[in-house]
């Protein structure tokens, strides 16, 4: 006898069940006066997923392809994962799965779908560690080489214990992710998600501003337009960005969550491509404007850059603007990653038991461990950059391209075209390929830094 979403809150689950009920027409809805997420909150919700920490990290990687690669890597990144986002969202409709473990789970075995809870754990927590990182730096400050970057409460208060990078995150996890990460709807998060993405386009609006005064006030030239390859090694970490341009994408986690609670899930398809054409465009304006402005000094972090004066009018009070905006940005898309991180950790680790939703002690419980998890995790990991090399070039990609095209492959349902699967194993080649080359460059490069500090 086959047990629905609904008879699941009186009834322990299989792994096949829903981490979370979901909304349907005919069934009852989540909780009492709510009758389904929007449109325009899901695009929100989803688009602030997407638009995360990769946006910081993005005008480094068209430093290292140069500009007119780097870009068509990321306009090529947003097509791919609309395609992989599409075979999704058909496939899920074919196994009438509610979550896409359970896709999975249904295409390849309870194996299988474990194996997918882990990468998007490893995604999650290493982009969440980032997004503290992050943080971390507009508030506190960081280090390239021996020059230390300030941070804004550093420049306002001076130097402190309480202005310490540990103590500022302690603030800010107590302060502000606590609350936030409390509620048990995505939906619950809609204006929190508005006005983040209302802020990335801020920095954008700030960072073209001050490019376009620079420009024509002849303080800045024109970038490179291609890679510059000096030597073997500069050709292999052209490699390193793939991770990069793959993790800035990474939404498909949130794909069932926020499909389960909207009004007319069919709007799915359409709320994906709109977000990703509102993505795709905020990260080809910040890696443009981003790389004119700061050229071979972009830093792996961007917002890093903007510690002082840019030298235009105003422009200490705009480099204050643009990272407390960014920092203020990230803190809210916090939450909506965290959210998605929590269900597969309890779906992990509680795979038989009551939705997580419905146990207060399991819920809380689990929210600390993993809090505490990421808040270590930001206080030790060196670089946005290693963050990224380390999950982009394994579980992103497994999450974001390996996984869809695999269920496509395998198409036990039969609905697959030829363009599916010529996609797909367009998708396996380059994901595949590319992660190899980038783990492979920065073993070599920690085997040569390794051996140059040695001598």
């Amino acid at each position: 006898m086959t047990i629905l979403p609904s008879m699941d809150r009186k009834c322990r689950r299989s792994p096949r069940i829903p981490l979370l009920p979901q909304k349907d027409d005919d069934r009852e809805p989540l909780e009492s006066g709510f009758d389904g997420a929007s449109f325009s909150g899901a695009v929100f919700n989803l688009s602030t997923t997407i638009v995360g920490a990769g946006i910081m990290a993005l005008p480094a990687a068209v430093k290292q392809l140069g500009m007119i690669p780097g870009l068509v890597m990321i306009v090529l990144g947003s097509m791919l994962t609309e395609a992989s986002i599409g075979m999704i969202l058909r496939f899920t409709r074919a196994s009438k799965a509610a979550t896409y473990p359970g896709l999975v789970g249904d295409a390849f075995g309870g194996a299988a779908r474990t194996l997918l809870q882990v990468c998007i754990v490893v995604n999650n927590m290493g982009m969440l560690v980032v997004y503290m990182i992050i943080i971390g730096d507009v508030l506190s400050g960081t280090w390239s080489g021996m020059v230390h970057h300030l941070g804004v409460i550093e420049e306002w208060f001076g130097q402190h214990w309480w202005t310490t990078r540990s103590s500022l995150l302690l603030l800010t996890t107590l302060l502000v992710f606590s609350p936030l990460i409390s509620f048990k709807r995505v939906d619950s998060l809609r204006y929190t998600s508005a006005l983040s993405v209302g802020l990335a386009i801020v920095f954008v609006i700030i960072t073209a501003g001050v490019a376009m005064v620079k420009l024509m006030n002849g303080s800045i030239g024109m970038p490179r337009l291609m890679p510059k390859l000096v030597d073997q090694v500069s050709f292999w970490k052209l490699f390193t960005t793939v991770p990069v341009l793959v993790t800035a994408y990474i939404c498909h986690h949130n794909i069932h969550p926020i499909e389960n609670e909207l009004k007319d899930p069919v709007q799915m398809k359409l709320i994906t491509r709109t977000s990703l054409a509102l993505c795709s465009t905020v990260y080809v304006a910040t890696s443009f404007f981003g790389f004119l402005l700061f050229g071979d000094q972009t830093l792996d972090d961007v917002l890093a850059n903007f510690d002082g004066d840019l030298g235009i009018p105003y422009g200490s009070l705009l480099t204050d603007v643009v990272r407390v905006s960014y920092g203020i940005h990230l803190m809210l898309v916090f939450p909506i990653v965290f959210y998605s991180l929590r269900l597969n950790v309890d779906g992990l680790l509680f795979p038989y038991a009551l939705p997580i939703a419905f146990n207060n002690r399991r819920f809380f419980s689990v929210t600390a461990a993993l809090m505490g998890f990421i808040f270590m995790g930001a206080n030790f990991v060196p670089s946005i950059w290693d963050a990224f090399q380390f999950t982009g070039a394994t579980a992103a990609t497994s999450v974001g391209f390996i996984f869809p095209a695999a269920i496509v492959l395998r198409d036990i349902h039969g609905i697959a075209t030829k363009n599916d699967r010529f996609i797909s194993w367009l998708m396996i080649l380059l994901a595949v390929s590319s992660s190899i080359m980038a783990i492979s460059s920065d073993i070599y490069s920690i085997f040569r830094s390794d051996k140059e500090g040695g001598s």
